[in-house]
C-alpha cells in the first residue's frame, strides 16, 4: 500500500468529495454481487475503534498479499483462498470519496491482506462509549430496584448462572444500533431507565404498573442476541440468529432458566410476555402484540432507543452545515439536526 497518513472511519467520514484515504479495519459484513455488465464487485462494511464505513471494492481495484515484508500483486482476488472470505479479516485499503444519487458513497480502489498477527481483528472492533465498569455499575443499580423475586431471578440468571459474562460484552446487532462490543448492554440499560421512568410516571397517575415487572422485562428483553451474534474476531449473525430470531432464542433460554430457579408461574408468564411482544407489532418480529402496561411499556422504550440511536449516528455523519440527513431505510425518514437557537 502507498505511504499515506492511516485515518480513522470517523475521520473518514469529514473527508469531502473525491477525498482520498488509506484505512485499516476489520470487515464486519462482505457480499460479492455483479454490476449491470455481469463483473463481479464487493458490498462490503468495515469496522474500526470508531464506527463503521460501508462501501464498495469495484472490479478495477488492485489486490494485494501484503502479509510478507513486500506486497505481492493478485491478479485474481477469488483465486487467492484468503480473499474469498473476508468477513472477520483484517484489511488495509485504499479509497475515494465519491456521490452516487445525491449520496456519499466510499469507493476501495486498493484492497491488501495484512498479517493478523501483526494487526489483530480484533483491535479494530469497535466498543461502546461508555466504559465498562459504568455500564455495569447502573446494569446493578437498576437489578436492585426489582426487589422480591423478580430482582432474586435477575442475580440468579445473570450471576450465579453465568449470563453477566457473554451479555456484557455483546453487540445490540450487526448494522442498524449499537453493532459493537458492549452495545447490547448499553442498550438494554437505556430501555429499562426508560421503562422505568414510564412506568413510574404512569403509576402515579393511578395506573397499575409494577415496577419490577417492567424493569425486570427491560433487562431480560435482548438476552436472545447473546446466540444470535459472534464477535470475535468480526462482528457477524449466527446460525441460530437467522434462521431462530433472538426473540424465539430469547423466550427458550428465559423459559429454561425460570423452571430451574423455579419462578412463580404468573411472574414468568408476565416477562415471557414482555420478551415475545417488545417488538411492538407482528411485522418486526414478535408473535404477540403487547398486551399489558409492563409490555407495552418496554416496547415503547425499545423502539425510542433504537430511533434515537439512529439519530444520533445518522446527524453525527453530516457535514458541517448540513441540517438534513440522508434517507435512513431502517426508520423509513430523514432526520433533521436542528440547530439551535437563541431562547431555546
Amino acid at each position: 500500500m502507498e505511504e499515506k497518513k492511516i485515518l480513522t472511519t470517523g475521520e473518514i467520514r469529514s473527508l469531502e468529495r473525491d477525498g482520498k484515504f488509506t484505512l485499516f479495519a476489520v470487515v464486519s459484513r462482505s457480499s460479492l454481487r455483479r454490476d449491470k455488465n455481469g463483473k463481479n464487485y464487493w458490498d462490503i462494511a468495515l469496522m474500526d475503534r470508531e464506527g463503521t464505513l460501508e462501501g464498495k471494492i469495484w472490479s478495477n481495484a488492485q489486490w494485494w498479499d501484503a502479509r510478507g515484508e513486500k506486497p505481492v500483486t493478485v491478479a485474481e482476488p477469488l483465486e487467492f483462498e484468503l480473499f474469498r472470505d473476508l468477513e472477520g479479516k483484517t484489511l488495509g485499503l485504499l479509497g475515494q470519496v465519491t456521490e452516487f444519487r445525491g449520496q456519499t458513497q466510499y469507493n476501495f480502489n486498493g484492497v491488501s491482506f495484512v498479517n493478523q498477527k501483526k494487526y489483530p481483528p480484533h483491535e479494530y472492533v469497535q466498543r461502546s462509549p461508555i466504559p465498562e465498569a459504568r455500564l455495569e455499575e447502573e446494569f446493578r443499580e437498576l437489578l436492585s430496584e426489582c426487589a422480591g423475586p423478580v430482582g432474586d431471578f435477575l442475580s440468579f440468571a445473570f450471576f450465579d448462572k453465568g449470563l453477566w459474562e457473554v451479555f456484557r460484552s455483546c453487540p445490540a446487532a450487526v448494522s442498524h444500533h449499537h453493532a459493537y462490543v458492549g452495545g447490547l448492554l448499553e442498550h438494554t440499560i437505556a430501555v429499562a431507565r426508560t421503562a422505568r421512568s414510564l412506568a413510574r410516571t404512569y403509576s402515579e397517575t393511578g395506573m397499575e404498573v409494577n415496577l419490577p415487572l417492567a424493569i425486570g422485562g427491560a433487562l431480560l428483553h435482548d438476552i436472545g442476541k447473546m446466540e444470535s451474534y459472534e464477535i470475535p474476531p468480526g462482528l457477524k449473525m449466527t446460525v441460530k440468529g437467522t434462521v431462530i430470531d433472538h426473540i424465539v432464542l430469547g423466550y427458550t433460554t428465559f423459559s429454561a432458566l425460570a423452571g430451574e430457579f423455579g419462578l412463580d408461574e404468573g411472574i414468568a408468564l408476565a416477562i415471557g410476555h414482555i420478551l415475545v411482544s417488545h417488538h411492538g407489532c407482528r411485522e418486526y418480529g414478535s408473535p404477540v402484540l403487547p398486551a399489558t402496561p409492563e409490555a407495552m411499556i418496554v416496547s415503547a422504550a425499545d423502539e425510542l432507543d433504537f430511533r434515537l440511536f439512529c439519530w444520533k449516528n445518522a446527524t453525527d455523519q453530516m457535514e458541517e452545515g448540513r441540517e438534513i440527513s440522508d434517507y435512513h431505510p431502517s426508520t423509513q425518514r430523514r432526520f433533521w439536526k436542528r440547530e439551535e437557537t437563541d431562547g431555546l
